[in-house]
């Protein structure tokens, strides 16, 4: 218990130090995450079983040749595609938002920094020093998450596109 009190203090100072800005990030990161975690678990625990039912579906069919059987095939594998990359956007798009929103904290500790120039004048070092550390450290968040969402976003765009070719290649095209 007494780690957990440690470590939310210290957590409490980073955001203390980076400003408000880091708030935005961190939902950022957890709204990717989830989704990311939520995307690794259907591509292998759920589309598995729903690949096996469209391939039996297929199987079960007595016309695989004729032009409406085609059309068929071609909405189930349509249909899953849709069900595969599902929130693929979103994931990839606030991979692209966690360095713009530690931009929005470079702003804002500039700004701050600024405004303590304008009020107290150039002579406190210790006020501007706070001012430069919400502006950096929200940047440095917003990289780290980002990183963290590039390298594993792209995994699951290979599981995506590897689940994709597996369903395509498993319903013969006669």
């Amino acid at each position: 218990m007494l780690f957990l009190m440690g470590l939310w203090e210290t957590v409490r100072d980073f955001v203390a130090t980076g400003g408000n800005v880091l708030y935005v990030v961190a939902f950022a990161l957890g709204l990717m995450w989830i989704l990311m975690i939520e995307r690794y678990w259907f591509l292998t625990w759920v589309f598995p079983k729903e690949r096996k039912d469209i391939i039996a579906r297929w199987d079960a069919r007595v016309d695989t040749t004729s032009w409406t059987a085609h059309r068929i095939r071609d909405y189930w594998i349509a249909d899953a595609n849709g069900r595969i990359t599902a929130r693929m956007i979103v994931i990839r798009t606030l991979v692209a938002m966690c360095p713009l929103i530690g931009l929005l904290g470079t702003v804002t500790g500039m700004i701050e920094v600024f405004s303590t120039m304008a009020t107290q004048g150039t002579g406190n070092p210790r006020l501007m020093a706070s001012g430069i550390s919400m502006a950096t450290i929200p940047t440095m968040a917003g990289m780290v998450a980002a990183l963290s969402g590039v390298f594993f976003s792209s995994r699951l765009e290979a599981k995506v596109k590897m689940a994709k070719a597996s369903l395509v290649d498993s319903l013969p095209h006669h």
